[in-house]
């Protein structure tokens, strides 16, 4: 009785194994995610990198197909609000295949921005990530974003944005 138990304990943490997404597939996810959000967004480049790594953050958290809309879903949108102008956010949320990119259906995970972009084809040249994932974004502070930086745009117009720092 004891032995099947242990078999049984062992499949269920390979099951749950199983539906993690990798590191490289997160974060070929992420970078595919962001190039499309920079392009759609009009993102600056320092707000690409940090879309980036709310995506990255947010891809690595998947485990099953409950986490898709959950706490880490929260944070990457709360993210993504101190990151992005109101315009920007507001066009974000908007689009359901950046505002929730993810579902779970038939056994794996799918991505609605393919229904709209080629799978492989880039706007820009992709970002250079940093070398060490820093794990999931710190909840803001004090009216702070995630990466303890200036506080949320508010509709107020950022830098101009310089698309041809990467653009193909």
């Amino acid at each position: 009785m004891m032995k099947k138990m242990m078999i049984l304990a062992m499949m269920m943490v390979m099951t749950v194994a199983a539906n993690a997404m990798s590191y490289t597939s997160a974060k070929n996810e992420a970078l595919f995610l962001s190039d499309k959000m920079a392009y759609e967004l009009n993102l600056t480049e320092d707000q690409y990198m940090r879309v980036y790594e709310l995506n990255l953050n947010y891809l690595l958290s998947l485990d099953r197909a409950g986490d898709v809309y959950g706490r880490s879903w929260d944070c990457r949108n709360t993210g993504i609000r101190c990151v992005l102008t109101t315009s920007q956010y507001n066009r974000y949320v908007r689009l359901g295949y950046f505002y929730r990119p993810v579902a779970w259906r038939a056994g794996t995970w799918s991505f609605g921005v393919y229904a709209r972009y080629d799978r492989g084809y880039y706007c820009y040249h992709r970002p250079v990530p940093p070398p060490v994932h820093h794990g999931p974004a710190p909840a803001p502070h004090h009216g702070h974003g995630p990466h303890h930086g200036p506080a949320p745009h508010h509709g107020k117009p950022g830098p101009a944005p310089h698309h041809n720092w990467h653009h193909r």
